[in-house]
């Protein structure tokens, strides 16, 4: 038993790693934009293409990675995709020109979009339902707010000391040591259940369909709603989502299975992180728009800047994994929502042109408790009542929604932001800057809101479990790697 224990630990480990991996990369970039865009010559609009094509990547294969973990093997898929963000970041590193960069970053996106459901599944199934699962969550979720934290101050220091090549190189070693490390601390993947499928023309439709519409809310603010290749976008997306649906309700074996949805659990997990994402997650956005535009901090001040609340997200989500065992997993989600909208508002309030770092850390702290209870409350709801031979299309499905949720709390709440800049510059375009941010955050915080309303939709009943399962068993390893 110490034996095994020690080993699910190690195995907890690693996947916490493989966590603090996608955050990292999530926000590393960002502080060596500039610097890539003079140096490769991206021109104004070609920029946000470095950060975009991660984005619309990641989006659209999210399912089709979750149900490849469920069919072809957790442990293949989250060594492939740390391969994949190895290769892409060396060569995204070597890159001289925009066009290999973007699509560096688009491989980059791919293997974050096998990793994730890949890192969620091996944890939903390898620490039983309940407190274990519970704990597991916690310090996965932890890793990742570490990892939003090193990102923007690592992204900082190396981009000063070694240049924007620097921010691509530094994953060579970390992805690719842990995709080693796979082999040593998971469990071998067993064989391939018998007439299972893998619903090739479900898994055609909802990528393109989702990787559209992911380009289309990503685009829109920069070429314009009516552009008609956004118009395009979002009509292809409709007549392909819709042809998803009806081939998921007829196929054996659906990439998507739709009686998932009847899991009141897992369909309120997925629209907490859709909005979670639109609100919470655009906070760091406007945050740097805010530190860097209006106040003229520096990439490293910025970084040493999100310490702060990645420290309090990082709490908030060991408070959350106590809290569901002793007052279950709806109030502790209401909890951390009606923490957080508040904390949001308050950041809104001290967002002035003229305000301070100082004003904004009582609703940074407040928000970012809030946020990390939410985090760890939204995928133990999402995995939950789940089976396991499922839990990758289920990791799949919630992390679409966070992604998707994402892009379009983005696209409103930029479009707010840059409502009232046209024709503006020097103070009167610094001054106006800092009310269209306030006003977002604003919004957002009445986003949180509404995320505390959707919650009202789970069990009241839903708590962990008081005493720990047995593990689920490994599947039998039938098959050698």
């Amino acid at each position: 038993m110490p034996a095994a224990r020690s080993r699910t630990g190690w195995a907890l480990a690693l996947l916490a790693f493989a966590q603090l991996i996608i955050a990292l990369d999530f926000n590393i970039v960002y502080v060596a934009l500039p610097e890539i865009g003079r140096e490769l010559s991206f021109s104004d609009q070609g920029l946000q293409w470095v950060v975009s094509a991660y984005a619309v990547v990641f989006g659209g294969f999210l399912l089709l990675g979750g149900r490849a973990s469920d069919l072809l093997g957790r442990r293949r898929m989250f060594a492939l995709a740390l391969s994949l963000y190895a290769g892409s970041s060396l060569a995204g590193g070597l890159a001289e020109g925009p066009g290999l960069l973007i699509a560096a970053r688009a491989v980059q996106g791919l293997g974050g979009a096998l990793l994730f459901p890949a890192t969620l599944s091996l944890i939903n199934t390898t620490f039983a339902e309940g407190r274990e699962r519970n704990r597991a969550l916690a310090i996965w979720g932890g890793a990742g707010a570490s990892g939003l934290s090193l990102g923007s101050l690592l992204g900082g220091v190396l981009t000063d000391a070694f240049g924007w090549e620097s921010v691509f190189y530094v994953n060579v070693p970390l992805a690719g040591a842990a995709a080693l490390l796979a082999f040593v601390l998971l469990a071998r993947d067993g064989r391939r259940e018998q007439g299972r499928g893998f619903d090739l023309p479900g898994a055609l439709t909802v990528t393109a369909g989702v990787t559209l519409f992911v380009f289309a809310l990503v685009q829109g603010p920069e070429t314009g709603w009516t552009a008609p290749e956004i118009l395009a976008a979002f009509g292809a997306t409709a007549v392909l989502l819709a042809v998803f649906a009806w081939i998921e309700g007829r196929a054996a074996d659906p990439l998507m299975p739709l009686r998932l949805f009847t899991n009141r659990s897992l369909s309120a997990g997925m629209a907490i992180t859709f909005t979670f994402m639109g609100t919470f997650g655009a906070l760091p956005y406007f945050l740097t728009i805010y530190l860097q535009s209006v106040h003229a901090y520096s990439p490293l001040a910025t970084g040493l800047a999100f310490l702060v609340p990645s420290l309090a997200i990082a709490a908030g989500t060991q408070i959350g994994e106590r809290l569901v065992g002793r007052i279950g997993l709806r109030a502790t989600l209401l909890g951390g929502l009606l923490v957080g909208a508040p904390g949001t508002a308050l950041i809104a309030y001290a967002i002035t042109a003229d305000g301070s770092y100082a004003a904004l850390l009582p609703g940074i702290l407040i928000s970012g408790l809030g946020q990390g209870v939410t985090w760890t409350g939204m995928w133990i709801a999402a995995a939950s009542g789940v089976d396991a031979g499922e839990q990758g299309v289920a990791s799949g499905m919630a992390s679409t929604a966070q992604q998707v949720g994402g892009a379009v709390g983005l696209a409103i709440l930029v479009a707010l932001t840059n409502s009232g800049l046209d024709g503006l510059s020097g103070e009167a375009l610094r001054a106006e800057l800092a009310g269209g941010i306030q006003t977002a955050t604003y919004v957002a915080a009445a986003g949180i809101l509404l995320g505390a309303l959707i919650t009202l939709g789970l069990k009241k009943q839903a708590r962990a479990p008081e005493p720990d399962r047995a593990p689920l068993a490994p599947e039998p390893v039938l098959v050698e790697d």
